[in-house]
């Protein structure tokens, strides 16, 4: 009798898919398997690719003479600690009952590589039917429709070939400028730090990072604190309170002594400024130029992927993207939240169309279920697909991380951290049915002497979205807040004045202030950088106009910091999650920059996971990828090694001038 095999990753999801299709078979030693089915699994990866001394015994020693290492073909293995699972799923794949394979494994590029390599090198063939399960949660509603609606394996080719292409990229940039930067400057290094010896350790996604982070620790050491003086009134009987800016019409107005509009390099304008203003007696007559009151709207925020919920979790719970990453995939193991190595921030069209049955889930929440009735109740949901939260051409492999509405028995096992978590995500999703949030702001320019001042108050009117995300969520910046009440209260005032009114100010005041250095990346914020190609970019709608030139994918973006913190290069101080190079990355970072200084190039290196995206997609091939990747290895190689002896950092580091004024 004919069998159907189902492989997943790991034994968990094997577990839920038997549970779901209702496979309730003996139970043997990495396998389940009943009369029609089997259901195996791996443990991660259970193939890995071959060492160079692999194909060759003389490629172990490391020398210049054997780079670049480029192999016509690669050669897998079988990993030693995984091999007796590899051996069952082997013979499982190769059984001669079984005609047809459900591959199961994570429904994207990872996923896929997992399994085929596998399948290579079980040398299942083509004479199985084998069909890709692709689904977005492991509820049993999910599985059943990923395995009736299961594609031929085939058609998920070109991602399995962008997801070889990945691996021999990693694997050769790798092997190649680790053994090129330690034989030309591992000594050197070792000397510096005082370590017995160094080897370096160089990738494609990582050594850009540690250059992101070495970069803004040098700006912030090079940086000069510059003071500046403001000119600030007070007017309305200290109701308002105005800002000075050298506009037109201003007597600095263009002024050498401005550091910016609204302030003075050096204090002695500033009082000569104030003492103009202060002339006469006070109250100190003014003018209103212009009153202005209007409305403003602010949507509710876009889904989350996962680097956007890395990166809340930095800010409000202070934990790293690889504790969060840990806990999204709990949170989809345990049925309560859809797969989370998303980069997508909005719905598809057929999970938006069923959207009720997640939000009749949450109805039971204590802590949200009140704005799931609210929702439902009003029909709020209604028309949510042809909103600005459903987009698929913005979808590649899976949707935004949402709450299913199933599995709520699993919320008691949580963590506290976990359960905050869960909610953070319930909520993201909740309030994107609800209203934006609605704000009065009010605008006043007071005239003093042809100086103006330029005084504003906000409050919120309608919380709309804010309602179930919390007024602190709000993102809004500079506008000094009010409440609804005071702010009442001052509108009522200003009724009585209009354009040309005088009025008084109580007092005018110089304010001193000083520039501020860059902000040092924390473990969120240097996840959101690395999706935007190295720009730490806080504005949400210009974050989704580049998404699709990142460095790494939302997969692998926690395992390199989480490897730089390992092998010392960076430092993570994990009660704050703020990120600094350490005495060991830095010399690193300057090996590299004075040989391969492409590989801390955040475009450069955002471009080589585009051109996988583009093979994926079918727009350029394997082979064009290939050939351009062994270009560039042979090509920076082939550079350093015609570059001499460097074995002494000193010499390097005092080429960089820059580097040897600020110091360490």
């Amino acid at each position: 009798m004919a069998k159907r095999l189902f492989i997943a990753e790991k034994p968990s999801v094997a577990r839920e898919f038997a549970s779901a299709l209702s496979i309730n078979g003996r139970k043997y030693d990495g396998y389940i398997e009943s009369e029609e089915d089997i259901v195996t699994w791996c443990v991660g990866h259970l193939v890995t690719m071959s060492y160079p001394e692999k194909y060759d015994e003389a490629l172990k020693k490391w020398t210049m003479d054997t780079l670049p290492f480029i192999p016509e073909s690669f050669r897998y293995e079988v990993i030693k600690d995984v091999k007796k699972q590899f051996d069952t799923v082997s013979r499982l794949l190769t059984r001669d009952d079984v005609d047809t394979i459900f591959v199961c494994t994570d429904s994207g590029r990872e996923g896929e590589y997992i399994y085929r390599l596998v399948d290579e090198m079980a040398g299942v063939g083509d004479k199985k039917d084998k069909r890709r399960v692709w689904i977005d949660s492991q509820t049993k509603e999910e599985i059943l429709r990923g395995v009736k609606e299961a594609k031929s394996l085939s058609e998920y080719d070109r991602l399995s070939e962008a997801a070889y292409l990945r691996a021999k990229e990693d694997y050769l940039m790798g092997i190649n400028f680790s053994r090129l930067l330690t034989l030309k400057y591992g000594r050197g290094i070792a000397a510096e730090t005082g370590m017995d010896r160094t080897v370096v350790s160089a990738g494609r996604v990582m050594t850009c990072v540690l250059g992101m982070v070495v970069s803004r620790e040098r700006e912030i050491r090079a940086f000069v604190k510059t003071p500046f003086y403001r000119i600030l009134g007070t007017f309305l009987d200290g109701a308002l309170t105005g800002e000075w800016r050298a506009v037109p019409g201003s007597r600095y107005y263009g002024s050498k002594a401005l550091y910016k509009e609204n302030g003075f390099k050096e204090e002695k304008d500033a009082k000569e400024l104030l003492d103009i203003l202060r002339s006469g007696e006070a109250p100190y007559p003014s003018v209103v130029d212009k009153v202005e009151k209007k409305t403003e709207k602010k949507n509710p925020p876009l889904l989350y992927n996962l680097a956007e919920l890395q990166n809340d979790c930095s800010k409000t719970f202070k934990i790293s993207p690889d504790e969060t990453l840990r806990i999204a995939q709990e949170l989809y193991e345990k049925k309560l939240t859809t797969y989370p190595r998303t980069d997508a921030r909005v719905l598809s069209t057929a999970v938006a169309k069923e959207v009720e049955k997640n939000l009749t889930g949450l109805k039971e929440l204590e802590d949200t279920g009140v704005f799931a009735t609210e929702i439902l109740e009003g029909h709020m949901h209604e028309g949510i697909e042809k909103s600005r939260y459903t987009d698929d051409k913005k979808i590649t492999d899976h949707y935004a991380i949402i709450p299913t509405g199933q599995g709520m028995g699993a919320l008691k096992g949580l963590s506290d951290t976990s359960r905050k978590v869960y909610y953070m995500i319930v909520r993201r999703f909740l309030c994107i049915f609800y209203p934006p949030a609605v704000y009065i702001k009010l605008s006043v320019v007071m005239d003093r002497l042809s100086e103006k001042f330029f005084c504003s108050k906000k409050a919120i009117k309608d919380p709309g979205y804010l309602k179930v995300l919390g007024t602190d969520a709000s993102e809004d910046r500079g506008d000094e807040k009010e409440s609804p009440e005071q702010l009442g209260e001052i509108e009522g005032a200003l009724k009585k004045l209009k354009a040309g009114d005088k009025t008084e100010a109580l007092d005018f005041d110089i304010k001193e202030g000083e520039t501020s250095p860059p902000k040092r990346y924390n473990s969120g914020s240097m996840i959101l950088a690395m999706e935007n190609a190295g720009q730490l970019i806080e504005d949400e709608e210009l974050r989704e106009q580049i998404k699709s030139s990142g460095i790494g994918t939302s997969a692998t973006r926690s395992e390199i910091l989480k490897k730089l913190f390992s092998i010392k290069y960076l430092a993570l101080n994990k009660k704050t999650q703020i990120i600094t190079p350490t005495l060991l990355g830095e010399d690193i970072y300057d090996a590299v920059r004075a040989s391969i200084p492409s590989l801390l190039n955040p475009e450069l290196t955002a471009s080589w996971e585009k051109g996988l995206t583009l093979v994926s997609e079918g727009k350029i091939t394997g082979k064009e990828y290939m050939d351009k990747l062994a270009s560039y290895i042979k090509d920076k190689t082939g550079k350093v090694v015609k570059q001499g002896n460097a074995g002494d950092l000193r010499a390097l580091y005092r080429e960089n001038a820059k580097w040897y004024k600020t110091g360490r």
